[in-house]
């Protein structure tokens, strides 16, 4: 008997990727930021370009689980379940 476990899924969107490779990586967690630490772990350099030194989200990055923008920049609370996909991208400006 195979048993499947589900976790969410962080997809990091092509503008971030232009900086860093990030594929899309299934990542165990209860909460956002224990997700992020779980690809951080195997890629540790992404880390910066979506934290700052303080461990809060950048100013230039947004985070979404599904539609909704996470709640929590600061410590990264925001409760994810299993099924549920986490969107990185870095913020685009200009005019």
């Amino acid at each position: 008997m195979n048993i499947e476990f589900v976790v969410p899924r962080i997809v990091f969107t092509a503008n971030l990727q232009r900086h860093i490779a990030a594929p899309p990586s299934d990542a165990a967690g209860e909460t956002v930021r224990a997700a992020l630490e779980s690809v951080f772990a195997t890629n540790p350099r992404l880390r910066g370009y979506v934290l700052d030194d303080q461990g809060r989200v950048r100013h230039h990055v947004t985070v979404f689980i599904g539609s909704e923008r996470i709640k929590d920049p600061v410590t990264l609370s925001d409760p994810v379940r299993e099924t549920d996909e986490i969107f990185v991208m870095q913020a685009l400006s200009g005019g």
